[in-house]
């Protein structure tokens, strides 16, 4: 991965985690890694936990942020939810994403809530 995929990666997830702080969200964790794979961010909100996956586009080409969840994306995130519901045991966790355009002249935040479910 370059160095400019990874200082725009970690730029959106800043902006997404000033973003959900100014929603009411309490971050857990940031960049959260196990066995399994990491959360870019792991934050709660009264009974809930929720994994954020921050995803952070630099050019208007290719969709937009969120569509870059893929398939398999998503069901890494949901194993991830799943281990991680033995630690939450009794509070209720959600899989939201948080899509970052800084292709426009003010970045532009979408916030996905429950946009992940385990089917």
């Amino acid at each position: 991965m370059s160095l400019f995929k990874k200082s725009t990666g970690a730029y959106g997830e800043k902006l997404a985690e000033k973003y959900l702080r100014h929603e009411g969200y309490k971050i857990i964790s940031k960049n959260l890694k196990n066995y399994l794979g990491e959360i870019d961010i792991l934050a709660s909100k009264k009974n809930d936990i929720v994994i954020v996956e921050v995803k952070t586009k630099s050019t208007a080409s290719f969709g937009e942020g969120y569509e870059m969840v893929n398939y398999f994306k998503k069901k890494k995130l949901v194993t991830l939810a799943r281990d991680l519901q033995k630690e939450y045991s009794g509070k209720t966790i959600r899989i939201d994403i948080v899509s970052v355009d800084l292709s426009k002249n003010k970045p532009e935040i979408k916030h996905f809530v429950n946009a992940v479910e385990d089917n």
